[in-house]
């Protein structure tokens, strides 16, 4: 079961907000709590009386806690790889090593006798992992998290992002990807501009960023790195379908209510028999075989359209489609709406077979 996470930073926060903020989260089911003893100052018990009362809180509400923690905050606490029983008493379920150790520590951390997490960073395409594995983990306290980038174009690239996750499918590690708030104004450091993972998402639209993550099949929780997200944001994410992709599309003002219905309120399944120019869903044409089809709105295709084959398509007619590329339309197609700009590239994470819908552009 996928999780949906949020961040808290204490250091630049209130206890009063970081409360209504875990309470809000949690009403909407979001079940992680990530925060960061990175940017912690302070002694030992000045710590733990910053972070205790609302990681505790959590830990109430049923959440799981992960602290972000190195091997300078080790020394800085002055705590063995070998006795996590400071983070156990902070109240946390999980560490995230943020930088590691040789591997053998990790390893050794994983068999804690506390039963805290080990999450490691996913971020560095090195065999880091692989190292870890060879000194025998136990694998249900194993975890896995990438990164987030205050820093704009700091963040991951697409390309780097999957071979860096495919390495932890392979040894079937849970995995963490960090997504950013267009509505939250802060995360742990002075520079915040966006908390994401994803180069590629600094400016997406939350929903838009963790539908991505999910069509990869690549991250199972998805945490949003900066704070406090909106409570729409929150909203949106608690209702996204994690088990098909759900495209945004802008309706053409000429659609019929038929039309309208098949696009809407069908759930459709990609044809096996791959098109380069068309993704294409053929129930509606068996569903809808004795209803009437006319020509309406027939212009030129371009990639993103929303496509109903008309009544001069013969036994075509009523089959749905999506626009790979730009293309001339015979006058037996309609166009009847149009993916939204900023969801036109999850079109490349639809396979055969997979099954997507559509929803329209919410006020």
């Amino acid at each position: 079961m996928r999780k949906l996470g949020i961040s808290i930073y204490p250091e630049v926060s209130t206890p009063k907000d970081d409360l209504a903020y875990i309470t809000l989260a949690h009403r909407y089911g979001f079940s992680k709590l990530f925060t960061c003893l990175l940017s912690a100052e302070g002694k030992k018990e000045e710590i733990i009386a910053r972070f205790k009362e609302v990681i505790g809180y959590a830990k109430q509400l049923g959440m799981d806690v992960v602290l972000d923690i190195s091997p300078r905050v080790f020394t800085k606490l002055d705590i063995s790889y070998n006795d996590l029983s400071f983070f156990a008493d902070l109240g946390a379920t999980g560490i995230r090593l943020d930088l590691g150790f040789s591997g053998r520590e990790e390893a050794l951390m994983t068999h804690n006798d506390h039963e805290l997490d080990i999450e490691i960073n996913m971020s560095n395409n090195t065999r880091y992992l692989d190292n870890i594995m060879s000194y025998q983990p136990n694998r249900e306290r194993l975890t896995g998290s990438h990164n987030f980038y205050p820093h704009r174009y700091s963040g991951l690239s697409e390309a780097h992002f999957y071979e860096c996750c495919q390495n932890f499918r392979k040894h079937n590690i849970r995995t963490a990807c960090f997504i950013s708030s267009q509505a939250a104004t802060f995360g742990p450091w002075e520079i915040t501009e966006g908390l994401c993972t994803l180069e590629r998402h600094r400016t997406l639209p939350l929903l838009v960023q963790a539908k991505h993550l999910v069509a990869t099949g690549l991250i199972d929780d998805l945490l949003i790195g900066n704070a406090y997200a909106s409570e729409a944001e929150l909203q949106s994410l608690a209702a996204l379908d994690q088990k098909s992709l759900t495209l945004t599309v802008q309706l053409d003002q000429h659609i019929t209510a038929l039309e309208k219905k098949i696009v809407l309120q069908e759930r459709h399944v990609y044809r096996g028999d791959v098109s380069d120019y068309l993704i294409r869903s053929t129930q509606s044409r068996v569903t809808y075989k004795a209803f009437d089809f006319p020509a309406i709105n027939t212009k030129p295709i371009q990639r993103g359209d929303i496509l109903i084959d008309n009544n001069g398509y013969g036994q075509y007619k009523g089959e749905l489609q999506i626009a790979l590329q730009d293309m001339e339309n015979s006058g037996n197609t309609n166009v009847v709406g149009h993916i939204v700009e900023e969801e036109l590239f999850l079109l490349h994470h639809l396979k055969p077979w997979d099954t997507f819908q559509f929803e329209t552009i919410k006020e």
